[in-house]
């Protein structure tokens, strides 16, 4: 019987297999390149949208929102530069709870809170309380740069904005005010206390920029019908939002005081850090934990730019978009 010869040749069969092989896995890598920037925004999770106008409105909130974050990513600049644009076009759109459009308070006032979060060297600033800044988003970014703290809130804030003058922007309270968060107020002291599934707010983006550089930003009129002086997680670093560049950035939206109760954007960086999870199994693991009960929704991105955009509510209002094509803007379920 005679011997098939021994392959010595580049079109032998196998060198052949092999090579389609390495090329293959070669365009794959390719297609799966890590993008060299990401968004992801929020505005609130919640209801799910009341009718196909209450829908298109939130859509287009968002779609204003994501491209200004976006014109801002492609142009080189940085991640904190993004989130708080995005967030300023959010405090400005009354279908979102934050800044105008926010919710009432008991005492049929507008108390507003918002942080910010770099995550080259864990750098960040809040406000809580304020009632006359425009865009709380900004205020807590001078916190951030402009004194040596962290949280400023009420009267200490308001305070702060008037050293600032005219690079913070003021107006009366009432230009918070909207008829739906009027209605909304009404059917909330009918309950006595909101329903879970009723509930929209907070408005938040996380990005990463094409130097690597992550950060997240959160801003909300907190839960309508709460106590005077009531304060939730979006203001509180390590509850409501998170960033650092070597795992991920996170804002959340819910029930403030779950996200608070469980430090849940940090608690997803630390899954990340400490277990080796990805940012998808950390966010899971986070918001569907077995014991530790907390109703609402997270967006994050990951160092890699990966995009996560979860919650366990009736709906969530949400977008992203990244280098690599990837652009959807979602509501509802």
């Amino acid at each position: 019987m005679s011997r098939r010869p021994r392959c010595r040749y580049s079109t032998c069969p196998v060198v052949i297999t092999l090579g389609l092989f390495v090329m293959t896995t070669v365009n794959v890598a390719a297609q799966q390149k890590a993008p060299s920037y990401a968004i992801a925004i929020h505005g609130g999770a919640g209801s799910a949208p009341e009718n196909d106008e209450d829908r298109s409105s939130r859509e287009a909130g968002l779609e204003q929102a994501l491209s200004a974050g976006e014109l801002i990513l492609k142009d080189g600049r940085s991640s904190l530069d993004a989130v708080e644009a995005v967030i300023r076009v959010m405090e400005d759109l009354p279908q979102f709870n934050a800044g105008r459009g926010a919710v009432f308070n008991a005492a049929g006032g507008h108390e507003l809170d918002a942080s910010i979060m770099d995550g080259r060297d864990r750098s960040c600033g809040a406000v809580a309380g304020v009632r006359t800044i425009r865009h709380p988003i900004t205020l807590a970014r001078h916190v951030m740069t402009d004194t040596r703290h962290v949280l400023l809130v009420t009267d200490g804030a308001e305070s702060f904005a008037d050293e600032l003058g005219d690079a913070i922007e003021r107006v009366s309270n009432e230009w918070f005010s909207t008829d739906q968060q009027r209605k909304n107020l009404q059917k909330a002291q009918a309950f006595r206390e909101m329903p879970d599934g009723f509930r929209i707010g907070t408005v938040g983006c996380v990005a990463i920029d094409s130097q690597g550089n992550i950060a997240a930003g959160t801003s909300t009129g907190g839960l309508t019908n709460k106590r005077f002086g009531r304060v939730g997680d979006s203001p509180v670093v390590g509850a409501g939002t998170y960033a650092d560049n070597s795992t991920c950035g996170v804002s959340c939206t819910g029930v403030g005081e779950d996200f608070i109760r469980h430090a849940v954007a940090y608690n997803i960086a630390a899954r990340m850090e400490y277990l080796g999870e990805s940012v998808e199994e950390a966010v899971r693991a986070t918001l569907r934990h077995p014991s530790h009960r907390t109703s609402g929704g997270v967006i994050a991105v990951s160092k890699a730019g990966n995009i996560v955009m979860d919650f366990n509510t009736d709906g969530m209002n949400r977008a992203a978009a990244d280098s690599n094509g990837r652009r959807e803007i979602l509501v509802g379920k």
